[in-house]
């Protein structure tokens, strides 16, 4: 059974033809409004979420079908000790596809080899977080009319941020992709992305701590917040929360059609005075999110031969 874990599940030409089917719902609504009628989406989120689960649950019901959900680990028999994977089975016998949250790494994993349907990973800890990137992947694609030739700047979290690492395994598969990670010395990219991603695929990158020196070089400046659920240390999240906040006097050096991205939800690091800014498109990527869902959840209950 095919699930999705992480973004390289998907090959570059399954990425392309997922944008493809994502920009054909956008253009024609009409033709998508009952073909999962009938079927049956699981949320199963253990872990907080405004946008991801609404966007899946928004997704399936424009797609025709129907939502059933467990909104926290608290109202689940997860409080009770029941195991990932006996979740994943029960499930099963419920609806054609799950889409999963879990603060453990590899919980997803886990269940797509338990359940006996398609299982999406909506993250996973500080791993993944697959189909924020297809969000990702098709804001670049509408912002920028391709996915080749670009600098992308990451900026924040690099160390526990899902997204980050689940874009550089996507756009590092693009033709002449450049990154530039900026962050505090604390949250730099761990070492196994730049080793097994960057380093194996020779794809250029350097690192610094300066956002504005670094910002007149980029086509994609993608924000991200630093997380406090994944701090061990208060303190040391009190020092590093502040690290990098984007106004719009940072931007003086910046390009005209800069994309400034982020996977929300945000705190201070992108001032709402950029909000109004046509560089902004942050909310652009919430819209995608859900068109890309769309596209993904066809593609899988196709394979399926559910639908």
């Amino acid at each position: 059974m095919r699930s999705v874990i992480d973004i390289v599940d998907l090959s570059v030409e399954e990425l392309d033809a997922l944008m493809k089917t994502a920009c054909d719902i956008i253009d024609n609504p009409e033709k998508y409004q009952e073909v999962c009628r009938h079927k049956k989406l699981a949320t199963l989120f253990f872990e907080p979420s405004t946008r991801t689960r609404l966007s899946f649950e928004a997704a399936m019901y424009e797609l025709g079908g129907n939502v059933i959900s467990v909104s926290s680990a608290n109202n689940s028999s997860a409080a009770k000790g029941e195991s990932v994977a006996d979740t994943a089975k029960t499930v099963s016998c419920y609806a054609d596809i799950i889409a999963m949250r879990h603060p453990k790494e590899g919980a997803a994993l886990v269940a797509s080899r338990a359940a006996s349907i398609p299982v999406i990973n909506a993250g996973d800890g500080g791993h993944n977080h697959p189909t924020q990137t297809l969000a990702d992947l098709l804001t670049i694609y509408r912002e920028k009319g391709g996915m080749d030739n670009l600098t992308i700047g990451l900026c924040g979290d690099l160390k526990f941020g899902r997204t980050v690492h689940s874009l550089i395994n996507a756009m590092s598969r693009y033709k002449n992709v450049k990154f530039v990670l900026i962050s505090p010395e604390e949250l730099k990219v761990p070492s196994y992305v730049k080793k097994d991603v960057l380093q194996r695929n020779r794809i250029p990158y350097y690192q610094t701590t300066d956002l504005e020196d670094a910002i007149g070089d980029l086509d994609i400046l993608y924000m991200t917040r630093v997380q406090r659920e994944r701090f061990f240390n208060e303190e040391d999240y009190l020092r590093l929360k502040d690290s990098y906040i984007l106004t719009p006097q940072k931007l003086n050096n910046a390009r005209e059609d800069l994309c400034i991205m982020h996977p929300l939800p945000r705190v201070n690091e992108i001032s709402v005075a950029i909000d109004g800014d046509p560089r902004a498109c942050y909310f652009k990527q919430v819209a995608n999110g859900k068109y890309m869902r769309m596209a993904l959840i066809l593609k899988l209950l196709k394979e399926a031969g559910t639908i």
